[in-house]
């Protein structure tokens, strides 16, 4: 697979996203980088629902791991990235980073994300338009 760009979407901590201290609560960054992976895929020109409705497929995540690394804190400005390590038939591999606008990294995190027959909810080979685009970009 080629080399591919990474992916960056912007995000800013409000208080619906952190605990009673301002610290973002870990479930928030589940949220952080489940947006990003969506605005990828919106940036690959992939509309989820249209997907959805003339496939009948969906991506789920199958697995992930994280390394919560430093906090991050109420209004905070942080970068989210989307970075492909590896496509399978059925799967994607994501490296995702969350870091805060000074450059200091606060989340790593390896993202297998599936796609899935919603029907059957099974694995399903992806759609070789997608994985053109993904390998394009």
């Amino acid at each position: 697979m080629p080399e591919t760009k990474v992916f960056d979407w912007p995000v800013r901590v409000y208080w619906e996203d952190t605990d009673a201290g301002g610290v973002v609560y870990h479930a928030s960054y589940l949220r952080f980088l489940e947006r990003a992976r969506t605005e990828w895929l919106r940036d690959l020109g992939v509309d989820q629902m249209a997907f959805k409705e003339t496939t009948g497929l969906a991506f789920m995540v199958h697995r992930m791991e994280i390394d919560f690394l430093r906090p991050a804190l109420l209004d905070d400005e942080l970068t989210v990235t989307v970075e492909v390590k590896e496509r399978r038939a059925a799967s994607i591999l994501f490296a995702q980073t969350i870091t805060r606008a000074d450059g200091t990294a606060l989340i790593q995190a390896q993202v297998r994300a599936a796609c899935v027959d919603l029907k059957r909810m099974q694995p399903a080979r992806i759609p070789d338009d997608i994985t053109g685009r993904i390998d394009r970009h």
